[in-house]
């Protein structure tokens, strides 16, 4: 099943998009994150129909809540290093839009630096194929992998994710609040947006807005909720967040807010 976390503007909390992320309802386990069967699917193959799967299930998602009047955002999904070199990958993607009827500009594919290491020629003709169509490019847990820097001039990339490792200690870590600086300003010389992961206190929303990030997720806004349960988020989300026009908020007073919307 998919799970959906809200990714919110830092300045003004709109919402701009859900990341859709997988669980497995295990008969005896309960409900289980990635970190507990993706490596698995990896080395079996088995990642390729569940990717397929999830690509088509999140853009169906998606196009339901732009019907229904409930948000006009995005929604991400994640692509393996597999599934990158899987040649049906482009048929499944077009795919998905085409059959869900979703606007391929609300569309995001996020991908690893890990994942981009390999096949990097044909993994570029692919890339730049999918953003002539419109779909958006996220490099997710970025700084954690290997030549960052070359994939951000060779990829046709819209965003980068910092990673959850660096957020955690930003207000504590003089170390994690260089790299985040610098990462936020590296990307938006190259005109590109930033995403925080992780964003768990209203500590660390403040440091974030006021050193330029333009967009976040983390508990401090959501968990990851399962799709019923979203309605509900948005609807709290309309009461307790800013218009677009409205003043940007001092960090106590965003904070303020995210915690009222915390679940």
């Amino acid at each position: 099943m998919l799970h959906y976390q809200p990714i919110v503007a830092t300045t003004d909390q709109r919402l701009l998009g859900m990341e859709a992320l997988v669980r497995w309802q295990h008969p005896e386990r309960g409900l289980l994150t990635p970190d507990a069967f993706m490596a698995c699917a990896e080395e079996t193959g088995l990642i390729l129909p569940i990717g397929a799967w999830i690509v088509q299930a999140a853009c169906v998602q998606a196009k339901a809540w732009h019907d229904a009047g409930l948000f006009e955002g995005s929604v991400a999904v994640n692509l393996s290093a597999r599934q990158l070199k899987d040649p049906a990958l482009r048929s499944v993607i077009i795919s998905a839009l085409s059959e869900s009827g979703l606007d391929p500009h609300f569309l995001t594919i996020e991908l690893t630096e890990h994942s981009l290491m390999d096949n990097t020629e044909a993994t570029l003709a692919l890339l730049q194929e999918l953003r002539a169509c419109g779909i958006s490019l996220s490099i997710d847990d970025f700084g954690t992998g290997y030549s960052s820097l070359s994939y951000l001039k060779r990829f046709p990339v819209t965003t980068v994710k910092i990673d959850r490792s660096f957020v955690r200690d930003i207000t504590t870590d003089s170390n994690d609040a260089a790299i985040t600086k610098a990462i936020i300003a590296m990307a938006h010389s190259l005109h590109l947006s930033v995403v925080a992961e992780g964003v768990e206190t209203g500590m660390q929303l403040g440091f974030l807005q006021a050193h330029g990030v333009d967009a976040i997720q983390g508990y401090v806004v959501s968990k990851p909720l399962p799709a019923a349960d979203i309605p509900q988020l948005v609807r709290r989300h309309a009461t307790t967040g800013h218009s677009e026009t409205a003043p940007a908020p001092t960090s106590e007073r965003l904070a303020e807010r995210v915690s009222v919307m915390q679940l």
